[in-house]
C-alpha cells in the first residue's frame, strides 16, 4: 500500500475514533496529495518520493506557523499547529541522528573533494539529493556549512 491509500484509510480510522487533530492533519494531507496528482504535468500519479516531499513542506509550513502564531501570543493556535505537525511526522521516515548527518555529508565532501565555504553550492546540491526525506534541508545546510568552514 503507497502513502496516499494508508493516509485514505487512516482518515476512515481517525473518523471511527472522532480523532479530530488526526482527521483535520489527514484531511489536508489528503488535499495536498489529490493537488499534486492532479496538477498540470501531473499524471494522475504520486509516488512515495513526492509523497514524502509534500508532508515535508506541510511539516515546515506548519512549524513556521506555530512559529508566528507563538510570538503573537496565540498559544492555542500554536498547540494546534504543532499536535497537527506531529500526526504528519508520523508519516515521515525517520529522520537521521547528528552523527549520521555528519558521517553522511562529511563522505559527501570528500566524493565531491570539496575544500571550504566556496564549495557549499556544489556540496549542497548533492547533500539534499542524497539526503532528501532523512532530514531537514535547513538541518543539512547548516551542517554543510559547519564542516566546510571547519575547513578553511
Amino acid at each position: 500500500m503507497n502513502l496516499f491509500d494508508t493516509i485514505s484509510e487512516d482518515i476512515k480510522k481517525a473518523m471511527l475514533a472522532k480523532d479530530k487533530v488526526q482527521l483535520d492533519a489527514l484531511r489536508g494531507v489528503k488535499k495536498e496529495f489529490l493537488e499534486a496528482k492532479t496538477a498540470k504535468g501531473g499524471n494522475g500519479e504520486l509516488t512515495d518520493e513526492q509523497a514524502i516531499k509534500i508532508l515535508q513542506k506541510m511539516v515546515k509550513q506548519r512549524k513556521d506557523a506555530a512559529e508566528m502564531y507563538v510570538n503573537a501570543g496565540r498559544g492555542e493556535l500554536a498547540e494546534k499547529e504543532m499536535a497537527e505537525t506531529r500526526v504528519i511526522e508520523s508519516y515521515l521516515p525517520a529522520q537521521m541522528s547528528d552523527e549520521e548527518l555528519t558521517k553522511n555529508i562529511q563522505t559527501i565532501i570528500q566524493q565531491l573533494d570539496a575544500k571550504g565555504p566556496q564549495d557549499m553550492g556544489k556540496v549542497m546540491g548533492a547533500a539534499n539529493k542524497a539526503l532528501a526525506g532523512k532530514a531537514e534541508g535547513r538541518v543539512i545546510a547548516q551542517k554543510v556549512k559547519d564542516l566546510l568552514n571547519q575547513m578553511s
